[in-house]
């Protein structure tokens, strides 16, 4: 099948849905008016409130929630098929994904820009509000450390990587300070000036990969995963115009540059979909992913249909930074489905792969036991008859890119070489497959290194709100409390110590396959926390309740998934343990007992939101506190 009939379809309902659903929201559920002033320029503090142009906003927000999810589920959920992955994303980022995102920064807005737990606290009680503070820190905990693993994996004795992310930095940093304090409000300049500076370091790599300085930024796994949470601390600590903001907006560039000239690629190249519109792995026993197609593709594709993590975001930094409330719509609906596109493309990346290329790729062989078992995978499917799995243009990819690719698990490499085989393929661009290798993968930890940094401050706010209450001063301030507030530094920075070191520690002891599942089930329990905040608050605060169905119906569907895929999860890595390495059973057990901890409070919190929507739909008060911070509608 050729793959322009993914690429067109998959434009075709991005493009609808934001024409007219994303239109419904906006005027008849949310009904955004530009006349309220935002958080950003009420309690305006110029470190976390600061009102942000709407496409530097929408570039930082799409950098934020753009991590891992997009790029590397899809190449994962290929083991079942094209078909699977395809529907999902398509579906799940128009109807479940954009909504949750667009309805949870609009209640962070009209409540001065509280993060998730203290809005679910205002909406259903101190019960919800307390579980979904401590669900949410387990959740991040487990997110960050999870997807840093695909940037260890990456970057991992790659100096042409590790320079060109380097250099990122101080593109940021000078992109931050042009736009705020050289020449005030002259994006255009900035962004001229940061992105040729990326995009020298990525064509720069390559020498100085090859000189006698190249040695220098061969890190080892261990190296980056201390490197990893010390500089996401610091990250996290700085005013978010110095680098958090300047940084994602570069890399929105090169995101959305990159998945722009892809679909061109896809165009021209017209690449056939080598993968089946399903295998025989739907029913479980896969070498990627051992559970079955249902619940797990919508386990393993997170963030390009609907993932929970967006929720931090858009009740974390990204309303704190809302210059007027028109400017919800393209960044809470608009930057989901962009990311939908994002995964789409990926998904074609990874299928335009011979299947055996694809397998070699990301079946472990790295010990004699795993050889012994992947030999075993390609016998037994060419002896039935079902699947000849033998790897075909392996060797020839491995010449092209310059690297060993065979085991290579994670998703990360796999992606990076179907984009650079889809590139290499197009006429006059064959003897090029090395740059765009090394180009896509640092492209990948491009995404993740802004969800780390992101994470932290997301996890820093929570913290603080625990500790010392709301981050935003109440209603009722005086004009100078809230034009004068200054930051607490002592508690911002042992806050993002404190995180860094919790997600830094689970990152040291694990491995990809248990944290990657890990972050599927989190990710999608915090979903679930978020759609029934969001449906909550639409019951007390849209025009109409039927307009919580909304929230309501993928409520439903993604909490009977994620329960069922968390069940499997933790019976599976608690057997595992058992007869596992006695290196990996505290991972496995350590593992299961998050994930049982995070079922446990992502029930209550269920639990009590039907209390609360029985009353309210009855017409019964519902007995919740009222919140200083929460301006009247």
């Amino acid at each position: 099948m050729n793959s322009l009939w993914l690429v067109v379809t998959a434009l075709a309902a991005f493009a609808i849905a934001y024409r007219y659903y994303s239109a419904f929201l906006a005027a008849r559920v949310a009904v955004l008016d530009d006349r309220r002033a935002t958080p950003a320029h009420r309690l305006r503090d110029g470190v976390d409130y600061h009102p942000t142009n709407k496409w530097v906003l929408f570039g930082h927000h799409f950098a934020a929630i753009a991590g891992p999810g997009p790029l590397i589920g899809p190449v994962l959920a290929a083991q079942w098929g094209f078909l699977p992955g395809f529907a999902w994303i398509v579906i799940g980022a128009c109807l479940a994904g954009a909504v949750h995102d667009f309805v949870i920064l609009w209640a962070s807005v009209r409540q001065n820009g509280l993060t998730l737990p203290r809005i679910a606290r205002s909406n259903l009680g101190p019960l919800s509000g307390l579980t979904t503070s401590i669900a949410t820190l387990f959740i991040i905990v487990c997110t960050l450390s999870s997807v840093a693993m695909v940037v260890v994996k990456a970057l991992a004795e790659s100096s042409w990587g590790m320079f060109t992310i380097l250099v990122t930095i101080p593109a940021a940093l000078l992109t931050g300070v042009w736009m705020y304090r050289i020449r005030p409000g002259r994006v255009v300049e900035a962004s001229a000036i940061g992105v040729t500076i990326v995009l020298l370091g990525v064509f720069l790599g390559q020498p100085f990969a090859h000189s006698s300085w190249g040695a220098t930024l061969l890190l080892s796994p261990t190296a980056l995963k201390i490197a990893l949470p010390v500089y996401a601390a610091i990250a996290s600590i700085l005013p978010v115009w110095v680098l958090m903001c300047p940084r994602d907006y570069l890399s929105s560039y090169m995101k959305i540059g990159v998945m722009i000239v892809l679909a061109i690629g896809i165009l021209v190249a017209a690449p056939p979909l080598k993968m089946p519109a399903t295998t025989p792995f739907v029913s479980g026993g896969g070498p990627v992913i051992s559970g079955a197609l249902w619940p797990f593709v919508c386990i393993v594709i997170m963030c390009g249909a609907i993932s929970g993590f967006h929720a931090l975001i858009a009740s974390g930094t990204t309303p704190k930074m809302i210059n007027k409330e028109s400017d919800i719509r393209p960044i809470g609906y608009g930057a989901m489905v962009v990311e939908g596109f994002v995964a789409v493309t990926a998904l074609v990346a990874a299928c335009a792969l011979e299947p055996g290329d694809y397998f070699a790729i990301n079946v472990p062989q790295e010990t004699p036991a795993q050889v012994q078992r992947y030999e075993v995978l390609l016998e037994s499917h060419r002896e039935h008859g079902q699947w000849d799995l033998t790897p075909r243009e392996l060797a020839q990819l491995e010449h092209g890119t310059g690297e060993k690719l065979a085991g290579r698990t994670g998703g990360a490499v796999t992606l990076a070489v179907g984009m650079a085989r889809v590139f290499t393929s197009i006429p006059g661009l064959s003897h090029l497959m090395a740059y765009w290798y090394h180009f896509v993968i640092m492209f990948e930890a491009l995404f993740i290194l802004t969800l780390l940094e992101t994470g932290t401050r997301v996890a820093r706010f929570v913290f603080q709100e625990a500790l010392v209450g709301s981050a935003a001063p109440d209603a009722g301030a005086s004009l100078s409390e809230r034009t004068e507030r200054k930051p607490h530094w002592g508690l911002n920075v042992g806050m993002s110590v404190l995180v860094c070191f919790s997600w830094g520690f689970l990152l040291y002891l694990g491995n990809l396959d248990t944290l990657w599942r890990m972050l599927g089930i989190a990710n999608q329990l915090l979903a679930t926390i978020a759609l029934a905040v969001g449906t909550t608050y639409l019951l007390k605060h849209a025009a109409r309740r039927v307009y919580a169905l909304c929230t309501a119906v993928p409520f439903a569907f993604v909490l009977v998934t994620v329960f069922a895929a968390g069940g499997q999860s933790v019976r599976g890595w608690w057997t595992q343990s058992a007869s596992a390495p006695s290196g990996e059973i505290l991972l496995l057990r350590l593992a299961a007992v998050l994930a049982a901890i995070m079922l446990a409070l992502t029930a209550v919190i269920a639990a009590d939101a039907l209390r609360v929507w029985y009353a309210l739909l009855i017409g019964s008060p519902v007995r919740t506190p009222v919140s200083a911070s929460s301006p009247p509608r």
